[in-house]
């Protein structure tokens, strides 16, 4: 028989398990383990990284702080949704509660470095030889190591709360290996010019790094050795290597995230007129996907195009809350642990809708060449800082971090010294440091970053 959800094993915290101190009760636990993310500098920072469009455009626009909001009261709403419907199934009592939800949805994009993706394409390339970059794995980083709560053990969550952040669950020296796209990328010459570099090529495998295997083992020391096995274990999708499954928690957290992207992403476009009427009838009302589906009516579209923010917002508001209420739990039988045998999702007609809205969103929004602009600017600005501050450590980087930079032991760990500082940039320190360092009519001593 498998511990009770509230066992003191998944409250409790890697600090806890090397002091060997009892856990504090669950739900104690979970509301400290949200507190510590909202007040942590990680949290903060994503007010100034983008989500999709660029910052100061506007401050409708959403950021990586907006998006996290969102996408943790959504991940609430899921909860609260299946705690309805699933009154009695033998699930139901293994739901996160919505503090423990909370946290998990407003710590999964922690460790997505200045500039989004293209941001994390760049620092992957710096360190492409030397432990890799990858914004997920970034965030465990944080969560374990670099946050600010404890000395060395990060903001150290509760286990049940970093497994729900966990999303990709293989180390990045173990997959790197057998990652085809990146295989044919480390092939290529070093550039020895930035500006005829694409960083895109770089794209990582979704991982966690090495440095926090401790830690993760720690997280899956509660399932059974065929549990860890399966849930570790490597697959082949098309040309891609990845882990296919993930736990409950970190099943509902990313369907809020793809909820969040895929809707309040759109309603950002809609209010930038980057999306045509004619566009949306053709790639999306007329599919058979959309008209299967059923779930809003043709004045729900009226709504979105009005041109006025509140019928638009009803509009989002109603398209949200239909997802949430698609949202069901099925059953891996492959799995002894209910923690990974319960899997949340979207009823097949729903899931269906809304891939379709994320690659609208993606064609008309994430593809366009104004945006893809912005993302090879900032790809620049990360290169650039990476190789001055790598190549003068001791006089460009701040005394805390120059002094973590001295003490560590090999080329790999100083490098990742210089990744973490730069990761923690949010776009708008980045760029203003990148000016400070490399425009001749920019900086002065008293500059203060």
């Amino acid at each position: 028989m498998q511990p009770h959800p509230d066992a003191p094993e998944w409250a409790e915290r890697y600090t806890d398990f090397l002091s060997g101190q009892p856990p504090k009760p669950a739900r104690v636990v979970y509301q400290r383990d949200r507190a510590r993310i909202i007040h942590s500098a990680s949290f903060r920072r994503l007010q100034s990284k983008t989500q999709v469009l660029g910052l100061h455009e506007s401050d409708f626009y959403r950021t990586r702080l907006t998006h996290s909001m969102e996408v943790a009261q959504i991940g609430s709403g899921l909860v609260e949704q299946l705690s309805i419907s699933g009154e009695g199934q033998p699930w139901h009592e293994w739901l996160p509660n919505l503090f423990l939800i909370e946290a998990i949805c407003l710590a999964h994009d922690l460790g997505h470095p200045p500039f989004g993706h293209g941001g994390e394409m760049a620092l992957n390339y710096m360190m492409r030889r030397h432990g890799g970059f990858e914004g997920n794995a970034q965030t465990l980083r944080i969560l374990t190591k670099l946050g600010e709560y404890t000395a060395e053990n990060g903001i150290n969550l509760s286990r049940r709360a970093t497994l729900g952040v966990l999303k990709y669950p293989v180390i990045y020296d173990e997959i790197v290996c057998c990652y085809e796209p990146f295989k044919t990328a480390m092939a290529e010459p070093d550039a020895q010019d930035y500006l005829t570099l694409n960083p895109n090529h770089y794209q990582p495998p979704k991982s966690i790094f090495l440095d926090e295997k401790p830690e993760f083992e720690w997280v899956l020391a509660p399932f059974s050795p065929s549990d860890r096995e399966r849930f570790t274990r490597i697959e082949r999708v098309s040309e891609q290597q990845f882990t296919r499954d993930k736990a409950f928690d970190t099943t509902i957290m990313d369907l809020a995230d793809d909820i969040a992207y895929g809707i309040h992403d759109l309603e950002d476009a809609l209010a930038m007129n980057m999306i045509s009427r004619e566009a949306w009838e053709d790639e999306v009302v007329q599919t058979d996907a959309f008209r299967a589906a059923g779930m809003w009516t043709p004045e729900m579209d009226d709504w979105l195009f009005s041109g006025r923010s509140r019928p638009r917002k009803r509009a989002i508001s109603l398209m949200v809350g239909m997802m949430i209420e698609a949202v069901e739990v099925v059953e891996n039988p492959d799995y002894e642990h209910p923690l990974l045998r319960y899997q949340a999702r979207l009823r097949p007609e729903a899931a269906a809708v809304l891939d379709l809205l994320k690659r609208f969103v993606f064609k008309w929004v994430i593809t366009l060449p104004e945006v893809k602009g912005l993302e090879y600017k900032g790809q620049l600005i990360v290169l650039n800082l990476f190789k001055a501050l790598w190549g003068n450590a001791d006089r460009l980087l701040p005394r805390n971090t120059f002094a973590r930079f001295e003490q560590a032991e090999t080329e790999r760990a100083k490098r990742r010294v210089v990744c973490d500082y730069i990761a923690g940039m949010s776009n708008v320190y980045a760029a203003r440091l990148y000016n400070k360092l490399f425009s001749a009519d920019a900086g002065s001593i008293f500059d203060r970053l």
